[in-house]
């Protein structure tokens, strides 16, 4: 049918073949005409070709089982008659040379080059989509579908179709009806799409018309945020540049819809590429600053996606993310916003020097601090944290305030943000100042609560924290003073390959062998019968540690006697 907003269906009592019969008696005689004329030979050419395809695409179409059955095939016939008789009027005006100019009948023409393309195209998708085995949908007599329609579900895959033929008014009511079905049932609309519909959906994004435009893409967020197999098609049928202008240049609603369907695609790493390369990061961006709550929060989480993956990181600092994320962690509308924020300025500092820089020069450090003294710290903030401290000053660090930070962290964070705390403590606690200041804001508590952590990575940072920790001997007195650290370490003796925080359980437990209280305990908690297997697995520390707590076994037994 014609690409035609203005076009309305026709409304008549004729039937399905009686628009049939119709439209065989005029094919010769726009044939005839057609190859009459002698002026813009190259184009009737053009039409003349397209004119003999005619007659099979009517075979085609009247030999299905179902054609008179499917409102479709009246519809598209009525289309193929008009046609034909524009084509009639066109031949006869060339052949009276009764026209406006050579120019305005040039582009008559070439419309309708694309009028017959459009019919062909039409007629070859009823008879191979198999969209006429579908039961016919009712029109009343203005060409519109009933509202006792409206609840039928019978029928979505003619739906579905509409989307794919005919002008665009009726695809517009294909819309309308898809979203009224959708309200009650979409799962049932959304099983029924194949790649066929995600193609005309996808060109559907690019119409004219706003309304429809928002329409479309109300549907294809719907189809993202299923997790169908559609994604796929709508991402190979070129469904990203269309959304990227929406998000740019469409209007509220629209870039709603539009930006989370890019956050949901922007989950898969190849996606992501994509987004980048037809210029995505820009617009989203932009939206980061000016959009409102949710489209705020989608633009950064899309952002955040992108910057997981290392080669385009680099292309988001040109764009200017880093003081974006920055502004989004200190202003951000919603707590999950400020969340994706930390999260991508994790991702964008975990390999690169320059961009950790620029992170420390725009202050990202007193804003992901601002961030984490939160009641739940997040983790992605401690771990973007993680990544700049080794790029300042223990100086700095101290006088940001990153040390009861992490206190704060290690007391309230989740087992994840915990980790990340005890990482930073490996990292910073270099000098003798830095192990000193540490052990007394009050660190070794609370990473000898820690060694009790159900997770191995956590046991493993926090001995590691500890063992570091001890050399300094206030700190040593410090976890002396914790009756749970010896039994707690001992556990972590463990020779089982999942315990990997054995051999810093060993050299902890070796700083305070020269205890008789502490050694006492190692052995009343078994510590003797772990270290004999520790021994066999050459820890490091291990025998020596084992001939401390057996020397002292053998004088306790003399002092006995």
């Amino acid at each position: 049918m014609v690409e035609d907003s203005t076009v309305s269906v026709t409304v008549d009592t004729c039937s399905t073949e009686e628009w049939l019969l119709n439209s065989q008696e005029l094919v010769p005689i726009a044939l005839t005409k057609a190859k009459e004329v002698k002026g813009f030979l190259g184009r009737w050419k053009m039409i003349v070709s397209k004119l003999e395809q005619v007659p099979s695409k009517l075979s085609d179409l009247s030999s299905h089982p179902c054609f008179s059955k499917n409102a479709l095939c009246k519809e598209q016939l009525q289309a193929v008659s008009k046609t034909l008789r524009e084509a009639i009027e066109l031949a006869e005006l060339c052949l009276k040379e009764k026209y406006e100019g050579k120019l305005r009948m040039q582009s008559d023409l070439d419309a309708m080059i694309g009028k017959l393309d459009l019919n062909l195209k039409d007629c070859s998708l009823l008879t191979k989509s198999g969209v006429l085995g579908e039961a016919t949908l009712q029109f009343n007599v203005s060409g519109i579908i009933a509202e006792s329609d409206i609840a039928t579900h019978g029928n979505i895959k003619e739906l579905l179709a509409r989307l794919q033929i005919g002008h665009l008014e009726s695809k517009d009511k294909a819309l309308d009806r898809l979203h009224e079905i959708m309200k009650d049932d979409e799962k049932t609309v959304l099983a029924a799409f194949c790649r066929s519909n995600v193609a005309a959906l996808v060109q559907l994004l690019t119409a004219t018309s706003p309304r429809i435009r928002d329409k479309t893409v109300s549907i294809i967020c719907s189809i993202v945020e299923s997790g169908s197999s559609c994604e796929n098609w709508l991402v190979s049928e070129g469904v990203l540049p269309p959304l990227i202008r929406l998000v740019e240049s469409g209007s509220a609603f629209g870039k709603e819809k539009a930006i989370v369907s890019l956050q949901r695609l922007s989950m898969s790493e190849e996606t992501t590429r994509a987004i980048v390369g037809h210029g995505g990061v820009r617009p989203l961006i932009e939206l980061c600053q000016v959009g409102d709550s949710v489209s705020q929060a989608a633009a950064a989480c899309t952002l955040k996606n992108i910057s997981a993956v290392p080669e385009v990181r680099q292309v988001l600092a040109e764009e200017g993310v880093v003081r974006v994320m920055i502004n989004l962690l200190n202003n951000g509308m919603l707590l999950g916003t400020k969340e994706y924020a930390a999260e991508c300025l994790q991702n964008l500092t975990a390999s690169n020097e320059n961009l950790r820089r620029s992170v420390i020069s725009e202050n990202g450090i007193q804003s992901l601090l601002a961030f984490l003294h939160s009641p739940v710290p997040q983790e992605s903030a401690v771990g973007a944290l993680k990544n700049l401290v080794g790029s300042v000053s223990e100086e700095t660090l101290v006088s940001l305030g990153v040390l009861s930070c992490l206190v704060h962290i290690l007391k309230s964070g989740s087992l994840g943000a915990k980790q990340n705390a005890a990482s930073i403590i490996c990292r910073i606690c270099s000098s003798i100042e830095m192990k000193k200041m540490l052990g007394e804001v009050g660190c070794i508590p609370l990473l000898i609560n820690m060694l009790e952590a159900k997770a191995n990575t956590a046991r493993e940072l926090a001995a590691q924290a500890i063992a570091s920790l001890m050399i300094l001997s206030q700190n040593r007195r410090e976890v002396k003073k914790d009756v749970k650290s010896v039994p707690n370490l001992v556990q972590l003796l463990d020779p089982s390959p999942q315990n990997t925080a054995k051999k810093y359980a060993v050299c902890c437990l070796g700083s305070l062998s020269s205890c008789k209280k502490c050694k006492k305990l190692m052995i009343s908690y078994g510590a003797i019968g772990y270290l004999k297997k520790l021994i066999e697995m050459e820890i490091p520390g291990a025998k020596k540690l084992l001939e401390r707590l057996e020397r002292g076994k053998l004088r306790s037994l003399f002092s006995r006697k």
